[in-house]
């Protein structure tokens, strides 16, 4: 049997780091850890049309800063922030703690792992053909500057009787590179016909030297004009 380890996982301390960073011991751990993720299930739930690829919840001394990584900005904030601000009032509820929100646009979403994702699920459940939804994908990613990517769809593919795995590749994706900068997302598609699972993996190139935040910081560099100020 293959042994699959995460590439994201994988490559924690190396060139990525956690999205939750706090630090908390005994039962406080158990309590910020479910905060964490009822805060994270409720802003993916309630901002579907956002395009919202990763939520980063730092939290230093009572201070509970949330960070909403999305293609569309605009639909968090809504007119003149009234829906930000409603955002924050109920996540205020959900924790102890004051919350701070950040927003930050990804310019280019079609090489962001989830967003390519879960833009392929949205196609799948409107029944586009999977082999069209996946190729339009990865040449959409290497038109835009990724170095590779992998795309992988299992289930009942078109709606076959039977379940079976399908994946595409174009340029190079080097998983046992630990410096190598690979984006890692996975999605699903609740089709009538069953799930179909999908993962995609995006190679962004090289990065050299062990540093933690550099994905993190090649990311805001990329969108630094992106980012809203906390509220």
């Amino acid at each position: 049997m293959g042994h699959k380890s995460n590439p994201i996982g994988l490559r924690l301390q190396i060139n990525r780091t956690w999205d939750s960073r706090w630090y908390a011991e005994g039962g406080e751990y158990a309590r910020l850890l479910k905060e964490d993720i009822e805060i994270r299930k409720h802003i993916v739930e309630s901002l579907p049309q956002a395009a919202i690829s990763k939520v980063v919840i730092e939290r230093p001394a009572k201070l509970c800063r949330i960070s909403i990584y999305a293609a569309r900005p605009g639909v968090i904030i809504g007119k003149k922030g009234a829906d930000i601000e409603k955002l924050r009032t109920k996540l205020a509820t959900m924790t102890e703690s004051e919350v701070k929100l950040n927003i930050v646009e990804i310019r280019k979403p079609e090489i962001d792992a989830k967003l390519v994702a879960q833009g392929i699920a949205d196609q799948l459940v409107r029944r586009v053909a999977f082999r069209r939804a996946m190729k339009r994908a990865m040449q959409s990613a290497m038109r835009l500057g990724a170095e590779g990517i992998k795309i992988m769809c299992g289930g009942r593919l078109g709606g076959a009787e039977i379940a079976r795995v399908e994946q595409y590749r174009e340029g190079r994706v080097p998983l046992h590179t630990l410096r190598a900068n690979i984006d890692y997302a996975e999605a699903e598609a609740k089709t009538a016909y069953g799930i179909i699972g999908i993962k995609v993996w995006v190679f962004k190139g090289e990065i050299l030297g062990h540093d933690p935040m550099s994905q993190d910081r090649l990311m805001m560099e990329a969108q630094t004009s992106g980012v809203r100020p906390a509220r």
